[in-house]
């Protein structure tokens, strides 16, 4: 099986049960803002993963009260992560940037950070910062790596080649912070092999998370306008399909590497292909179901 985002929280708060508020800091891009190119990652829409109170007119600590009041409405006992997510969150001057983190962390109830960011943009002093920090609380810095093959990164307009996402990695498990990786399945021309092999190449880096999700073709994209222009560059997984290649990718992933979701769900009125029906924890239970029986069956 895997090790689940959850158990790896539990090990650092054994007696907390703890959430991901997710905040927009204002950050920008710099696939969007000209310094590598402009309109960004050719699948990225960044409305399709923030939630409405993670608005970057809100201060930090208003986004983070609202995310606060919406959980405790289900819990009345939690604490609470701050998790940068929206563009590139250390793509900025870095004091602006540890001003922000430091905001985030003066709230009572956040433990700690979550950064989700490039392997581009990470500067030494930024990571000597942080390395600091995670002395004192929980810090997971997370990087799109997005794919391992740099004709695809090319493609879909990422700005770094793989080496960089190796190098980044190194660095910042050198300095003593849990480093997390993002990867996205069905990248246009990769084969299914070229997939899995994603895989045998992440398990030689010191990741201690992955989030791994299938392609989605957001209205709105680049990347949407090309696939209505030519569509046959592009294989979108039956529901059936994708758990089957979720348990192929799990067998060759390093079994210590926490896995911390398979699938990603945008707003359906942002979702131009694959329209599928299955809930996240459906894709999770028949990914178990799938494993568990494999597993019988070759013993």
């Amino acid at each position: 099986m895997w090790t689940d985002f959850a158990s790896l929280l539990k090990r650092y708060f054994p007696n907390d049960k703890v959430q991901k508020i997710t905040i927009s800091a204002g950050f920008s891009c710099p696939t969007r803002d000209g310094s590598k190119s402009f309109g960004g990652c050719t699948y990225c829409n960044n409305k399709s993963f923030s939630p409405s109170h993670a608005i970057r007119q809100k201060s930090i600590t208003q986004q983070l009260d609202e995310g606060i009041a919406f959980f405790r409405r289900k819990y009345s006992s939690m604490k609470f992560l701050a998790y940068f997510q929206s563009y590139t969150n250390t793509y900025s001057d870095v004091a602006d940037c540890i001003a922000k983190y430091e905001e985030a962390l003066a709230h009572p109830e956040v433990v700690g950070l979550i950064i989700g960011t490039r392997p581009d943009c990470m500067p030494d002093e930024l990571l000597a910062y942080l390395s600091k920090l995670s002395q004192r609380t929980f810090v997971l810095v997370e990087y799109g790596i997005e794919s391992t093959l740099d004709r695809t990164l090319d493609r879909v307009q990422r700005g770094h080649n793989w080496q960089c996402s190796v190098e980044t990695i190194w660095r910042t498990h050198r300095s003593g912070i849990l480093t997390g990786a993002h990867l996205i399945l069905g990248l246009p021309g990769e084969s299914r092999a070229e997939m899995l092999e994603h895989a045998d190449r992440l398990s030689t880096l010191p990741i201690t998370t992955l989030k791994i999700h299938q392609l989605q073709i957001i209205k709105g994209t680049i990347m949407a306008r090309e696939y209505l222009q030519d569509p046959s560059d592009y294989h979108l997984f039956t529901e059936a399909e994708y758990v089957s290649l979720c348990v192929e990718f799990i067998k060759r992933l390093r079994p210590d590497i926490v896995i911390e979701r398979f699938v990603s769900q945008s707003p359906p009125e942002l979702i131009l292909a694959p329209q599928w029906g299955w809930k996240n924890y459906q894709f999770t239970e028949k990914i178990r179901a799938q494993l568990l029986s494999t597993t019988q069956a070759n013993e």
